[in-house]
């Protein structure tokens, strides 16, 4: 257990914390999986060439994916100051979320399972 006063706790690990803009966005209706296809295109790159691979890219993760990362650019400026030509996504992962389950009958009086997957998905960005 960490030793000292309720407060001192909190304040070594409000300390420690990361001030990079970011945006999260959690039980998004898609399974890790095919968000981290759209995530491993744009890991990396600046966010005008980001917004663009998935503006134009087929996928259903590409657009949830988009809105996100216009809110971590405007998280970026309004919140932190920084300039758009300056940032680039630093990190960028999709992690599990619970998962919804269903049944679809089946002949015989049988039930099958339907799992619909959920994933959060985080965006952070930071000055190159």
């Amino acid at each position: 257990m960490a030793k000292g006063h309720r407060s001192q706790i909190k304040r070594a690990r409000n300390a420690n914390k990361d001030t990079r803009p970011s945006a999260k966005l959690s039980y998004a209706r898609m399974s890790a999986q095919k968000a981290g296809f759209v995530l491993d295109a744009i890991r990396g790159k600046d966010v005008t060439t980001a917004l663009g691979i998935v503006t134009y890219n087929p996928r259903y993760a590409s657009s949830v994916v988009k809105k996100l990362l216009e809110s971590a650019i405007a998280n970026a400026e309004n919140n932190n100051g920084l300039s758009r030509e300056n940032l680039y996504v630093a990190e960028c992962f999709a992690n599990k979320a619970p998962t919804m389950k269903r049944i679809h009958p089946r002949a015989q009086g049988r039930a099958y399972r339907i799992l619909k997957r959920n994933s959060h998905i985080t965006i952070v960005l930071d000055e190159k």
